[in-house]
This record gives structure tokens, sequence and C-alpha cells, in this order.
């Protein structure tokens, strides 16, 4: 009985070490802003303002970053720019796009504007802008994968349909921790645009 105890103190132990460290982690990040209009359990309706951010193509299963798309936006951040000027790293990390035609990309601090930002030294990387909007929000936990992916994107469009929120942009998925972080741990989000006068 008392290994049992020792056994289920030490599980218990490292459990609340890795989510404070998961907690910590996301802390020392700058996060795209945001203002929640209203929220319903796991779903809320958010503001965001205008965004500046860094993006590249994504090959179809790529969402690991295993293409090469992480690095290409990491190098830049980390000095493969005009101005070899290194820029903090910012969550979420958002992945848009279908399988055929998707992207990643990192926010970049809220100092930068599209014009501001450096240019980047690889072609294949862009800096733009996303317009503000209004947006409808779930956040989910698990693994980055297409099937959890799907299951949130269905979850959020009932959702919507039961309030009458119509979407009008594809969705976007963003990811705010790294890989090594448990898949129970993770904060995920999908996102679908609204129209700005909707509740």
């Amino acid at each position: 009985m008392m290994k049992m105890w020792i056994v289920f103190f030490i599980i218990t132990v490292v459990i609340v070490i890795t989510f404070a460290a998961c907690q910590t982690t996301r802390a020392g990040y700058e996060s795209a802003p945001y203002k929640v209009v209203r929220s319903d359990g796991k779903f809320e309706v958010r503001d965001y303002p205008a965004l500046t951010v860094v993006e590249t193509p994504m090959a179809a299963g790529g969402r690991d970053g295993s293409d090469g798309s992480f690095m290409r936006l990491f190098r830049f951040i980390t000095g493969a720019n005009e101005a070899q000027q290194k820029i903090s790293m910012t969550t979420p990390v958002f992945m848009s796009g279908s399988e055929s035609n998707a992207t990643m990309a990192f926010v970049l601090p809220s100092k930068f504007r599209a014009d501001t930002a450096p240019k980047p030294s690889d072609g294949s990387v862009t800096v733009r802008e996303l317009p503000a909007g209004r947006f409808a929000v779930l956040r989910f936990s698990g693994g980055r994968n297409g099937k959890n992916e799907a299951a949130a994107l269905e979850s959020l469009r009932a959702w919507m349909k039961q309030e009458g929120l119509k979407e009008s942009s594809a969705p976007i998925y963003g990811y705010f921790d790294p890989p090594w972080t448990p898949a129970f741990l993770r904060r995920n989000e999908v996102m679908l645009r609204i129209e700005a006068d909707q509740p």
C-alpha cells in the first residue's frame, strides 16, 4: 500500500511540475492581444487588432514543421533578415489554409508593423498584416494533428450555428506550446472570422 502511495505522489508531483513549467513557458512570451467580447464555456468571441506576421508556405503534412517551415521562420527572427535583427518569439504559431495551400506564421512583437519590420533574407518568407477583426474561437488540447483539428473545427461550427454566427474566412489554428509539452496540457485554438456586427 505504501508503495502505491509513493508512486501516486511521484506522479502527482511530476504532473504539477510539468503544468507549472508549461504556464511559465507561455508567460515568458508576448502573445497576440485580443479582447473577449463574450464567452460560453470553452467558446469565445474575440476582437483582434491588426497583427503583423511573418509567414511561409507549409507543405502537405508539414504541420509539425518537418518540411522546414518552422525553421525558416525561426531563422528570420534569429537574424536571417536584411537588418540582421533578432526578434523575440511570440505566441501563438498560426497555421491556416488547405493541405495543398497552407501557411505557417509567427506573430511579430507589437512594436513592429509590416512597413517597419526587417525584410526577410529568404524569398519564401514574407511579412504582412493580418486585418483586425472579430473571431469565434475554441480552445482545445491534444496533439497537433488533422484529427484533433477537424474535431475542434466541427465543434466550433456547431456552436456558431447554434448562436447564429456566420463564418467569413477559412479556419486559423493557433498553437501556444513547444512540441515537448504533454498533449493533454497543450493550449491549441481554432479561430473563424465572423462579421464585426455579429454579437
